[in-house]
């Protein structure tokens, strides 16, 4: 599907704190690169809405901005950076988590919003979606794994915000066939994964990484690749 750049972020923060996975982004550079946005003519909204941008031809101005985990300091830091440009976002939820931190990692720890905030958030225009209920890896995870972690998150998240929830994110950005088809399974409208291109179908979409030292070149860089890796 040959859909306009979708950016993932993680947590946005200005913590000094070790990040040994470089998912942190200052503030102030997830500022920066809006504005490059702004500048550029592009407007940045959730994945369902550039979805449906596509399906009418009208997402040529247009790229998808997600945020994966579910971090508080997304409603302290990413939140007035998004409000003060105008834009929206995919905030990918662990529903199993909530509250509790990124216990599936073994760097520092940080602490993951609770259901209050997912639905204020929520509340503020930006689309929820489900990571999973426990943040597991989906590759070669039997059928049962699946239908808790992707079906389960979906139930979840649902009865929280009392609205569909449509979009899926996979940990780790890992795939295959069967956990594609449990999406599918599941009802979300898509899935997203990282940077595979193949198949690129609707329930396996790429997005761009963008790390803790990407400027202004290397977004503009991301967005070129993608067209390129398009094309191919």
């Amino acid at each position: 599907m040959a859909l306009p750049p979708v950016f993932m972020y993680h947590s946005i923060s200005p913590s000094t704190l070790p990040d040994p996975y470089r998912l942190r982004v200052h503030p102030n550079r997830l500022d920066r690169h809006l504005r490059l946005l702004r500048r550029l003519g592009l407007r940045g909204v959730s994945l369902s809405e550039l979805l449906r941008a596509h399906e009418r031809g009208a997402a040529r101005r247009l790229v998808g901005l997600t945020f994966d985990d579910g971090y508080t300091d997304y409603v302290d830091h990413a939140l007035p950076v998004l409000r003060r440009h105008g834009m929206t976002s995919t905030l990918y939820a662990v529903a199993g988590r909530l509250g509790g931190t990124n216990e599936w990692d073994d760097g520092p720890r940080l602490g993951l919003m609770d259901a209050d905030q997912f639905r204020a958030v929520a509340a503020a225009g930006h689309e929820i979606g489900s990571h999973t209920m426990t943040h597991q890896h989906l590759g070669g995870a039997d059928a049962e794994v699946l239908r808790a972690e992707i079906g389960g998150s979906r139930d979840a998240l649902q009865d929280i915000l009392q609205a569909e929830v449509t979009s899926f994110c996979y940990p780790y950005g890992e795939f295959d066939a069967a956990a594609a088809e449990a999406v599918r399974a599941a009802g979300y409208d898509h899935g997203c994964v990282i940077g595979d291109y193949r198949p690129g179908d609707r329930y396996t979409l790429p997005r761009c990484y963008v790390s803790p030292r990407d400027t202004f070149a290397h977004l503009i860089a991301r967005m070129v690749r993608h067209e390129l890796r398009l094309r191919l």
